[in-house]
Order: structure tokens, then sequence, then C-alpha cells
């Protein structure tokens, strides 16, 4: 028991493992992120419903987005971007995601609705398009899950299918809420309402903080009766010389900087987001 606690709570390598595929690949988890998604008033796996509507009201008054606009969402969920966009007649959209359960359900909500909406199963890393988009979105500080690999990965896929006046979106955690992070152990039965298993189950959970690199990790060990099992939740955060820096290695630069995706003025805080162009 002492090593398997041990084991349980042990720090590892910053990005040593990646296991975000399991919160949407495991049926039962898949279900839980769906219900955050879907709650309208609050700010878990989507932002609000009150901040999409502001925010999708924004980027197409910003971007002058029309009929003839083509925009590309990177981890769509189950639509709540993708929709609000194609009925304010935006022309070309395309939905990406890994969620079998939030591509359906996007796919008949735009059915219902009669919108022509483009949808992709698969991790967004790996997805090819031979288009230009004048719009790439990533939302809810997606980027911030990502490893610098993949980051890299995903930049220059930006790059490669953004037009040339194009610009893309997206919102990032920064240092100022890395420095109020802390470092915990916490041991729960059932933890989060149940949300790891529909079975009984006992969750550590220990948070570990990467200084030098502003990364946090939040590592669960779950143990149910015939199984233990682990998924690590990394997060970047970064200042704004750190992503300019980031993004100058791929022929990318930051075009604007607002305090999040509905255009608020920037202002110190936990969350940054850029408007990102060709440089």
């Amino acid at each position: 028991m002492f090593k398997q606690i041990n084991n349980a709570t042990a720090q590892p390598v910053v990005w040593s493992t990646y296991t975000a595929e399991v919160l949407w690949a495991d049926p039962h988890i898949a279900r839980q992120m769906m219900a955050y998604h879907l709650n309208p008033d609050i700010n878990a796996a989507s932002r609000s419903f009150d901040f999409i509507d502001e925010s999708v009201s924004w980027l197409i008054s910003s971007f002058g987005l029309n009929q003839s606009s083509t925009v590309i969402d990177f981890g769509c969920g189950p639509g709540l971007y993708t929709q609000r966009l194609k009925k304010q007649g935006t022309g070309t959209v395309v939905g990406l995601d890994f969620s079998q359960n939030s591509l359906e359900y996007a796919s008949q909500q735009a059915e219902r609705s009669n919108l022509d909406i483009e949808y992709h199963l698969g991790n967004y890393l790996d997805y090819q398009d031979s288009r230009q988009f004048d719009l790439i979105t990533l939302v809810m500080c997606d980027f911030c899950a990502l490893n610098p690999s993949q980051r890299s990965g995903l930049l220059d896929k930006f790059k490669s299918i953004l037009k040339p006046n194009g610009v893309i979106a997206l919102d990032v955690y920064t240092s100022t809420r890395f420095e109020k992070q802390t470092e915990d152990v916490v041991l729960a039965k059932n933890a989060m309402n149940g949300f790891w298993s529909a079975q009984d189950y006992w969750c550590i959970q220990s948070s570990f903080l990467y200084r030098p690199e502003l990364v946090t990790l939040d590592k669960y060990v779950i143990f149910e009766a015939q199984r233990e099992w682990t998924v690590y939740n990394w997060l970047q955060h970064f200042t704004l010389d750190m992503l300019r820096s980031e993004l100058e290695q791929h022929g990318l630069e930051i075009q604007a900087t607002y305090s999040d995706l509905c255009g608020r003025p920037w202002i110190d805080g936990d969350e940054m987001a850029v408007v990102i162009g060709l440089k």
C-alpha cells in the first residue's frame, strides 16, 4: 500500500504523458463532459451560453464574417460556436473534435435547425485540409493543454490553412493565474460527483507546479474494484512575450490582445485572448 500511494502521488517529468483522449473516449466520462458542455450557466467544459453568444457576435463583427467567409473551429465540442456562427450567416463552417458523443449531438442539432455545418471526428492534431480559412478558432484555453511539440505542429497547421489576410482567435492561461496555483494531494471517494466512473471508486488527485516552465499538472489516479488508471491534466501558462516568441517561430504574430474572446480590453488577469495573423 505504501508503494502504491507513493507511485500515485509521485511527480512525473513535465509533459511526459498525454491522456487527454481519455476524457472523450471513455463513454461514462464523455457523458459527464457533455453535461458540462451543455450546462448554460457554468464555465466548465464550455463557456456560459451568454458568453458564447457575445463571443460569436464579436467575432462576426470584428472580422466581417459573411456568406463568403470560411471558418474552422478546432475542438468544437457539441457545436456551440459553430451553430451560432452558421445561424448568423457565416458561409462555410467546419468543426473538429475527437468526441463522438459531442459530434453526434452537434450534427443532430445542425440537422434539426437545417444548418449546413461540416463536422470531422478525430484528433485535430492529425487533421489535414487543402482549403484556407478566414478565421481559425481554438477556445476555452485548449491551446494550453498541448505540450510544446503538439503546439508547434498545430501552429504549423494553422499557418498552412490560413488565408493571407485571415486570423486565428484563441485564448490562453496567464502567468498571473499560475502564481495563484498551489500543490496539494486530495483523496476522495467518488470524487467530482462520480465524474470518473459509474462504479464506486477512490481518487487521489495530486497537483504539481513546474515553475520554470509555468506548467501545472493535476494528476488523477482512479482506483476501481477491477482496475487502476491515471489521467494527467497539464496546463501551460503564458506571458505575452512567451506566446509571442512561440508564434514567431512559425511565421505568426499577435495582432491584438484582449481579456477574452468577447473583445474586452486587455487587463491583467487569469486569461488572455489574442488575434493572430501571418507575419
